[in-house]
């Protein structure tokens, strides 16, 4: 029996990209035994809409899966309710989407997957069900019953993790709290070790004021929360340094000695990373018993079956849960 990693694909929305992405991504070579949850004939008829030659295998289980051979999709099969048209949204095919991440989700905590990738899926349709779809992060979280969860993305200059998300700017300063920054800095702290191999990693913390508030004078937030917090962390052993002025972290030489930063909000860090690496970045969620990585962007129906659409950002997750996987079995043996 291969020791290679099982990795589940979900096939994202099948109206998008999701479906031209796998197919692309799996013509090449991959250490790995990646199981596509999804449909066979939709994957079959986008490929062929594609001009790509593949090839379709049936799985009865993710255990019968082989070692990657490019062109081959080894499937688990879920049917879509509709037939599905590239660039067409179809509500009926909702259902369907929620079931292939409940099978990867709850294969992942059974053990029959080491880790699950996803593409893109598109949240309008899927809350137009009547079920609230916040996000994959939040299913993820609520599915694996997670109390708290870190957002993450790579690429290759740098990782960027969050301690707020999606929140208008009013409301980010009440949200920076010694408890949510502590409870962040240790979920990244482990997960860099476990699932990075990092033995001692170096954080790079971000101010949350213009100049990390200019000793009070741009804003209290360093000095009432943020370096007492980093202060307690540090004498637990991680390494942190900072609060620095966003404005210039992200510069080589700063860079250069860190294993990641810790923005204090999306739109702190998110736009030097995206920049730098947009098309060939990774999302990935951290504090789940799983692993889990994501594309860093959308369904894009306009490219959905032209052939226009670039798999570079579902490579990078694919073979970046593949390397989380190693390295957690790695640390587990």
């Amino acid at each position: 029996m291969s020791t290679l990693p099982i990795i589940a694909i979900t096939s994202g929305e099948p109206a998008g990209i999701g479906p031209d992405i796998i197919i692309d991504a799996l013509q090449g070579e991959l250490a790995a035994r990646p199981v596509i949850i999804g449909d066979p004939d939709m994957l079959e008829d986008r490929a062929a809409l594609l001009g790509k030659n593949v090839t379709v295998k049936w799985l009865e289980a993710p255990d019968f899966a082989e070692p990657h051979t490019p062109g081959v999709l080894q499937v688990l099969p879920v049917s879509t309710a509709d037939h599905c048209v590239p660039g067409k949204l179809d509500v009926a095919n909702a259902p369907y989407v929620l079931s292939t991440l409940s099978i990867a989700g709850r294969g992942c905590l059974n053990g029959h997957f080491d880790a699950v990738v996803t593409p893109p899926v598109h949240k309008g349709i899927l809350c137009e069900t009547g079920t609230h779809f916040s996000g994959h992060t939040e299913f993820f979280q609520q599915l694996c019953d997670s109390p708290h969860v870190v957002m993450m993305l790579a690429s290759e200059a740098m990782r960027v993790a969050l301690v707020t998300t999606h929140l208008p700017l009013k409301d980010i300063p009440g949200a920076i709290t010694p408890d949510t920054i502590e409870r962040v800095a240790l979920a990244l702290h482990k997960d860099l070790q476990q699932r990075f191999g990092i033995t001692h990693p170096r954080i790079l913390v971000c101010g949350l004021n213009p100049h990390a508030g200019e000793d009070g004078h741009l804003g209290r937030e360093e000095i009432d929360v943020i370096i007492p917090t980093l202060e307690k962390l540090r004498s637990q052993g991680l390494d942190l340094v900072g609060p620095l002025p966003a404005d210039t972290l992200f510069t080589d030489k700063y860079l250069k000695n860190a294993d990641c930063v810790l923005a204090m909000y999306h739109d702190q860090g998110l736009p030097v990373l995206k920049y730098s690496g947009f098309g060939n970045a990774v999302n990935i969620t951290l504090g789940l018993p799983i692993i889990r990585t994501s594309v860093d962007h959308g369904t894009a129906l306009d490219l959905a079956g032209t052939g226009k659409a670039s798999s570079g950002s579902l490579t990078v997750a694919i073979q970046h849960a593949i390397d989380m996987a190693n390295n957690s079995k790695q640390m587990n043996s």
